[in-house]
């Protein structure tokens, strides 16, 4: 896939990396020279580029680019202009990171197809990870049900799925289990590294450091942690 990212900060910088290693093309754009130049190794293109100059995104090649984010986080305006302009030229998906809930409020009005705040999404998952015995990580599927991370109860090591009955007991799903194998690394040194089993199935058993991943209700997924 083809990212536009739109802010070279410590949110933009980071996301255009990660998106790179993966092998997705990114043309990283910041109206800084000196962080164009600093990540132009790390990241597919970087250029130097002002967001509110919407001549100068029409040069960008915005009908062969699949998402559209512009992260730019503390100059409001700048965020709400490269936002509006990138509405106007008509992306395929626009994407907007909004810090306050008054930027949240003007991006919907300028009608962007999604809207993220890392700032409050990382606060939520802490405050979880703080709050549940076991608990690794989040992905919410709607206000109520989440998908979990989380590291297996020592009372269930050495039993089935089967028997161990989450659905029944908890009305929660196992979707899979993580577990780490031996590796090597691109220097050949031997490390482990995680790996999904796949789909588990009454007869999967438990396994010491295993990590669950959890479908249901967040408050289901506590009691059975507990």
């Amino acid at each position: 896939m083809r990212f536009i990212i739109i802010g070279l900060g410590y949110f933009g910088s980071s996301l255009s990396k990660k998106l790179t290693e993966m092998g997705h093309e990114v043309i990283a754009i910041d109206n800084d020279m000196t962080k164009v130049n600093m990540y132009k190794d790390e990241i597919t293109h970087t250029v130097c580029m002002d967001a509110k100059d919407i001549q100068a995104l029409g040069t960008l090649p915005l009908a062969d680019t699949d998402i559209v984010l512009v992260g730019i986080g503390e100059d409001f305006g700048a965020s709400v202009m490269a936002v509006a302009n990138f509405k106007q030229l008509k992306v395929n998906k626009l994407i907007g990171r909004a810090i306050s809930p008054l930027h949240k409020t003007v991006l919907e009005a300028i009608g962007v197809d999604r809207i993220i705040l890392p700032e409050q999404e990382f606060a939520e998952r802490l405050a979880k990870s703080l709050d549940m015995r076991g608990y690794i990580d989040s992905f919410d599927i709607t206000e109520d049900y989440n998908i979990i991370e989380a590291r297996v109860p020592p009372r269930y090591v050495g039993q089935t799925i089967e028997a161990a009955n989450f659905r029944k007991k908890y009305n929660v799903n196992v979707v899979t289990i993580i577990r780490e194998k031996e590796g090597k690394n691109i220097f050949g040194k031997a490390h482990n590294k995680p790996f999904a089993i796949g789909v588990v199935s009454p007869s999967t058993v438990f396994e010491p450091d295993d990590i669950l991943v959890l479908f249901g209700n967040l408050n289901d997924i506590d009691k059975l942690l507990q």
